[in-house]
């Protein structure tokens, strides 16, 4: 498996299953190559089922209870796209995508899970909360819960679905509420159509879980099949109705939709008809695994406990079918042991007629369940992707802003250079502002800059709408309005249906961030090289009225910041497989935040100077601004916002490659009384991607063009210092607060 483009077959894996996480360790464990391995996942983090009762019963945290799935596609060289599959084109060879272009692929494995099965009843989608998919369960739980701190009187809540995951999930949420002792009254019960608990297990089995669930005061509403769901109340085919004020909905799975709809051979639930090669009926080069793939002449529950059995056969005729080779079969086991949980670190054994229960019980599921978690959650146990093989960890070269080169170097070449004026460029080499302006006609001014860098993350559509972004974050710096744009892209050699597919993702990427900017590519140049590299020549309009420049602070501005900083040392660990996931999608959105309605709003409230914050850091072009307006500044560490993380990352020494030579800058700062590893004060020389604008506001408009940021996209604009008259000491001053 390789990043690269040597490759020769592209597999894709759509969903990071439980059988899919087994595939990218065995991958990492054998690497090959000769495939090229894409994983698309609507979720950045997996729940892992056998922990689900426990994370939310409340015995374990988020991060104990989830698979990351970012570092773990790092620590195994696969390429990670968080996006949502909608759906197959199997005679392009295409996944279909939520909001980017489809995805090519030779082979493709499924591993999406199951979705909430409402048997079409009406009105449950809309007031009931499904236990799938977790994060929106998670999400719902906590409104829940919310409601129930304010609530007088008693608070009913309903569980719909009596098997093991209903009555396991019931036990857990009434464990939460009870240790939670939040002083409301709460009542459960559990409705399912079935005669009895847990009817696909053994009678010693259901005797010991009745016992439990009367023992806690659960109601049960056995044998009533829900017919329709409104406002607060359950409607039965029985005509018995069960009030609630919240209802939990745990019945058996149903396949997503789109599956059918794409011509693949599905059995009579909808779900991925696959064979003892977990390989699709009707097509070949598909495979299944997990809660979507139903075995042909078998009848498996939707069981976390099949998707793990899975995961090792399912990668090797993953690899096999990649390259032409026979496939093995599976044969899932005849029986398994299940260990369901009753909340408070208890739980009773199932395996066939054979039934225990206990405290040592849950202990063993404990154990088994975070054995497993181990395997996926401690990558430095993993072998190396080969992109990193022979290189230290230290020697790693960070991509996107990180990769330009130090601002003190860069001036000494351009002294060096002088190169010639024109009469007509009005800002050129000769200043530090972020743009070139040169005059077009008496009263228009053509605002020209570029930004070239290699790719940071492997999603090339990804990367192309997020370099455009940083490239236009100059023009939106000066006060100018994008027109056009020329690309510049550097593709690693390989074959040529890989490059056209890369191609196309990365330049729709771009087409569309300058299209929202009303801006339009109208030319480029590409090339081979070692790595994946873009960048943008971008054209602006003007007018000298409107045109920011640096030189424009004045004593008594404020300081303003209207993105949070961080990217540099979030993209360094992300690198070494160091970073959370949700801290890098996170840092995503923000890099995919245009600075044009911030620049917009910043000119309405009588900004004076502006510039984008990038790769020189906040200290950096902090700085450019102080010199060419003359004047000083008072900074406050701890007003400067921070992405998730990025303290943290700091703090443990994760830096990223050019953030030594902006550290060089700290001559100029006076940053006394404040420690010199305090992780806010290296936050300020972290060099950003597609970073936030840096801009003075009158004092007296400060608090209004905060506010007016914050309600227009900006959420973490902050004021974090002023400008005041040059002093003749070091020109940035920091203070605790100003």
């Amino acid at each position: 498996m390789t990043r690269g483009r040597t490759a020769h077959c592209e597999l894709v894996l759509v969903g990071g299953g439980h059988s899919h996480v087994e595939v990218l360790r065995q991958f990492a464990l054998r690497p090959a190559s000769d495939i090229r391995v894409t994983l698309i996942s609507r979720d950045m983090e997996t729940p892992y089922s056998g922990m689900l009762p426990g994370f939310v019963a409340g015995n374990y945290t988020h991060d104990e209870a989830h698979i990351d799935l970012r570092p773990l596609a790092q620590a195994t060289g696969v390429r990670l796209y968080h996006a949502e599959a909608l759906g197959l084109d199997l005679a392009a060879k295409q996944i279909v995508c939520a909001g980017r272009p489809p995805v090519d692929f030779d082979v493709v494995s499924l591993d999406i899970g199951s979705r909430p099965n409402w048997h079409g009843i009406v009105g449950a989608p809309e007031h009931t909360l499904p236990i799938k998919p977790v994060d929106g369960f998670v999400r719902g739980w906590q409104a829940i819960e919310d409601r129930l701190r304010n609530h007088g009187g008693e608070f009913r809540i309903v569980v719909v679905g009596g098997g093991a995951g209903g009555t396991e999930i019931c036990l857990a949420l009434q464990h939460r509420v009870t240790s939670a002792r939040s002083g409301a009254r709460v009542a459960f019960a559990i409705v399912t159509e079935t005669s009895e608990l847990l009817p696909t297990h053994g009678a010693g089995v259901r005797e010991r879980l009745m016992r439990v669930v009367r023992e806690r005061g659960i109601d049960l509403h056995l044998g009533r099949r829900v017919a329709r769901v409104a406002s607060g109340m359950l409607h039965c085919e029985s005509d018995e109705t069960v009030p609630f004020d919240a209802a939990i909905w745990v019945t058996n799975a149903a396949a997503a939709e789109w599956l059918s709809k794409s011509g693949l051979a599905t059995d009579e639930r909808g779900f991925i008809a696959v064979n003892e090669r977990l390989q699709s009926l009707s097509h070949p080069f598909v495979f299944a695994a997990g809660d979507v793939a139903a075995l042909a002449g078998y009848r498996l529950a939707k069981s976390g406990v099949f998707a793990v059995r899975e995961g090792p056969p399912l990668a090797r005729n993953l690899r096999s079918a990649c390259r032409g080779e026979s496939l093995g079969r599976y044969r899932p086991q005849r029986h398994h042991l299940a260990l369901i949980s009753t909340g408070d670190k208890y739980a009773i054994a199932s395996r066939g007629s054979w039934s225990a229960e206990g405290a040592w019980l849950w202990r063993l599921k404990n154990h088994i369940d975070r054995r497993w978690m181990r395997m996926y959650q401690d990558l430095d146990s993993m072998a190396m992707k080969p992109a990193r093989n022979g290189a230290a960890m230290a020697e790693m070269r960070c991509g996107g802003c990180g990769a330009k080169i130090g601002s003190e170097l860069l001036a000494r070449v351009l002294r060096r250079v002088q190169p010639p004026t024109r009469d007509d460029v009005l800002i050129g080499l000769d200043r530090a502002d972020d743009a070139a302006v040169v005059t077009v006609s008496g009263n228009q001014l053509l605002v020209q800059s570029v930004d070239f860098f290699r790719a940071f993350i492997d999603d090339p559509y990804l990367f192309g709408r997020i370099a455009a972004n940083h490239c236009l974050g100059d023009l939106y710096a000066m006060g100018a309005t994008p027109q056009t744009a020329l690309a510049i892209v550097t593709l690693p050699h390989g074959p040529e249906t890989k490059l056209e597919a890369d191609l196309t993702q990365l330049l729709t990427g771009a087409t569309q961030t300058l299209t929202e900017a009303g801006a339009v590519l109208v030319g480029g140049h590409t090339g081979e090289g070692a790595e994946l590299a873009f960048g943008l020549t971008v054209n602006g309009a003007a007018t000298p009225g409107r045109l920011w420049r640096k030189s424009g602070l004045r004593a008594g501005d404020a300081l303003v910041l209207t993105k949070p900083l961080g990217t540099g040392t979030l993209f360094a660990a992300d690198m070494r497989g160091k970073a959370r996931g949700r801290w890098i999608d996170a840092a995503l959105a923000t890099m995919l935040t245009s600075n044009k309605t911030a620049a917009e709003t910043l000119q309405r409230h009588g900004a004076t100077a502006c510039t984008d914050v990038t790769g020189f850091g906040l200290m950096g072009h902090l700085l450019e601004m102080l010199r060419a307006s003359e004047v000083d500044a008072e900074l406050s560490p701890t007003a400067v916002p921070a992405l998730d993380g990025a303290l943290e990352l700091l703090g443990r020494g994760i830096a990223s490659s050019l953030a030594p030579q902006n550290l060089t800058l700290s001559a100029n700062v006076d940053s006394t009384g404040i420690a010199a590893g305090d992780a806010r004060l290296q936050l300020l020389y972290d060099p950003q991607t597609a970073g936030g604008l840096l801009a003075s506001v009158p004092a007296e408009a400060v608090d209004a063009c905060i506010a007016a940021l914050r309600s227009n996209g900006a959420a973490r604009a902050a004021c974090i210092g002023n400008i005041v008259p040059r002093r003749g000491g070091r020109p940035i001053i920091l203070r605790e607060s100003v």
